[in-house]
């Protein structure tokens, strides 16, 4: 079994390319940084949330999780989930529903209350699992990071391999 043992890359790390960004360079506890590409999350055909002021969230070995601030998301379509998971950074999340007319995705969304003080800029910030509704980048459609656990976004920019994949449950 692999342990991460500071900034160096394992041996099965994908070396990345000009304009790529490895996961296995992303530090643990993650760092919080600013985006200001178009994020759009849209279901059933509408529009959920868009925004130029996202936040994505770099965790070793996992593709970022992109946060929209509560102002550039349409609070009509979400529903609070009695559903809850502690981080041990973050501290707790609270999920939430997407309902759109007769449509809806269970749990296809988070966000932190009140989050750890390292992470208080991301209190309710919301991010969603792009398996579970339609999330691009830039025009880009964004792949769900294996695994229902995580919501890692993976954008073309990103290389791992990334936890939740078949092989992964020892990292």
């Amino acid at each position: 079994m692999w342990q991460h043992t500071g900034n160096k890359r394992p041996p099965f790390a994908i070396p990345p390319a000009a304009g790529q960004e490895s996961v296995w360079d992303y530090p643990r506890p993650p760092r919080l940084v600013d985006d200001e590409r178009l994020v759009q999350v849209m279901f059933e055909g509408t529009t959920i949330a868009e925004t130029r002021h996202s936040k994505r969230l770099l965790e070793t070995a996992s593709p970022p999780a992109f946060y929209l601030p509560p102002s550039d998301v349409v609070w009509d379509y979400l529903r609070p989930n009695p559903a809850g998971t502690f981080c041990e950074w973050k501290g707790r999340a609270s999920y939430l529903d997407v309902v759109v007319g007769s449509g809806s995705a269970l749990m296809a969304a988070w966000y932190y209350a009140a989050p750890g003080a390292r992470y208080a800029d991301l209190a309710d910030f919301v991010s969603f699992y792009p398996g579970r509704v339609v999330c691009l980048v830039d025009g880009v459609r964004v792949r769900a990071q294996a695994g229902d656990f995580y919501g890692g976004w993976i954008t073309p920019e990103i290389v791992g391999p990334f936890k939740g994949e078949s092989g992964t449950g020892g990292w």
